[in-house]
């Protein structure tokens, strides 16, 4: 006997790339619930986007770069709040992103409401990392960090561990491309923070 799925079930979806599915905020937070081993995100137009699950070389480079930037918010006891790669924020333009790993200011997030903290926090981090994998394209990761700027964000990190280069994004200037770095400084948004980049690179 077949049978039917309730409500609460969850079911693996599949959309070919030519398919666009659009849903609002409050359909992208039950879908969210729901399937919360899926990293998904939703575009300022509505549009669905479901990022399938990182290789171990990704995860660990994630991890390394999560452990530093802990490491940092520990020992200098900067204000603020860290965030790793599965959570999410609505932006001021409606899209719902998730950064690889991001940090906001104290300031700023106790300037939100409750209802703007809930789920999705209405922000846009000041700080914010990308760290392409081998299902990422260039031109969408730059789209991504593009976008965040837009938002709100003031220091953007792009890191593409392929070509061992980095895209430094910052408001109002020209995107910084830096070939093979050892390192990055978190500058005056994250002071004291000195991204140790042989780290990354050597996952």
């Amino acid at each position: 006997m077949v049978q039917t799925p309730t409500l609460l079930e969850t079911i693996a979806l599949t959309l070919p790339r030519a398919i666009a599915l659009r849903i609002t905020p409050e359909q992208f937070e039950t879908l969210a619930q729901h399937n919360r081993d899926l990293r998904l995100e939703r575009t300022h137009t509505g549009a669905l986007i479901v990022n399938p699950p990182t290789g171990w070389e990704t995860g660990e480079r994630n991890v390394k770069f999560s452990i530093q930037l802990g490491n940092w918010w520990e020992s200098t006891g900067e204000p603020g709040k860290i965030f790793d790669s599965s959570t999410g924020f609505t932006l001021p333009n409606g899209a719902i992103r998730s950064p690889d790993a991001s940090w906001v200011s104290q300031e700023r997030w106790d300037a939100l409401t409750p209802e703007q903290k809930r789920t999705f926090a209405n922000i846009c981090p000041d700080f914010v990392v990308e760290l392409r994998s081998q299902s990422d394209t260039l031109k969408s990761l730059q789209e991504k960090m593009e976008e965040y700027i837009e938002n709100g964000a003031r220091l953007g990190w792009l890191l593409d561990p392929f070509k061992k280069r980095v895209e430094i994004s910052r408001p109002g200037q020209p995107v910084k491309i830096l070939n093979n770095p050892a390192q990055l400084s978190g500058e005056e948004i994250l002071p004291g923070f000195v991204l140790n980049l042989k780290r990354i690179w050597g996952a």
